[in-house]
């Protein structure tokens, strides 16, 4: 007899399984979190850090406020710190590296900041779209910590301080519109 399940699916990946009795699983291993959805939710805030530091790597060229600069470079150094927890919090899950923006995201990123950035390259315009940005990934954030109640406390940990530093940098970013 075959088992007939409702998939539950993000970016091609399942994540819940849902069968006929309406028991939850995951995978249908029947764990209601198990480390893949885990490793999904490193790979998200991997995505979202390395996001974070392509988008500050290719607006820095077209800051001329010394002040400025320095505050982006503390905002990429943060990312770049969140992208490492991450990375040493996946090698618990799996001998690859976390997922990054692709390189189409890439380019996609680096066009839309040249075409933003034509004829307006103020303080104002470049913090108007990292907090763009910034907003987007605070709600992925959010989403993934209510929807994922039950992830080991050291994950919860890191994506509540990628989603806080996200909040602060927003904050910081205000200061130059």
């Amino acid at each position: 007899m075959q088992s007939h399940y409702y998939k539950i699916q993000k970016n091609g990946h399942t994540i819940f399984k849902i069968n006929r009795q309406n028991k939850l699983s995951k995978n249908g291993r029947g764990d209601s979190m198990d480390k893949e959805q885990e490793q999904n939710i490193l790979d998200e805030v991997n995505k979202g850090a390395t996001m974070g530091m392509d988008a500050i790597k290719f607006l820095s060229p077209k800051v001329g406020d010394e002040k400025f600069q320095k505050v982006l470079d503390v905002e990429y150094n943060k990312y770049k710190d969140i992208s490492r927890r991450a990375n040493q919090l996946y090698s618990n899950y799996s001998k690859e590296e976390p997922h990054e923006t692709n390189t189409m995201n890439k380019m996609m990123t680096w066009y839309g900041i040249q075409m933003k950035t034509f004829e307006d390259k103020s303080n104002s315009k470049i913090s108007e779209l990292l907090m763009q940005g910034t907003n987007m990934g605070i709600i992925e954030g959010r989403r993934l910590l209510n929807q994922n109640p039950h992830v080991q406390n050291n994950i919860k940990e890191l994506l509540g301080d990628f989603v806080k530093m996200q909040e602060d940098s927003v904050e910081t970013l205000k200061r130059y519109l």
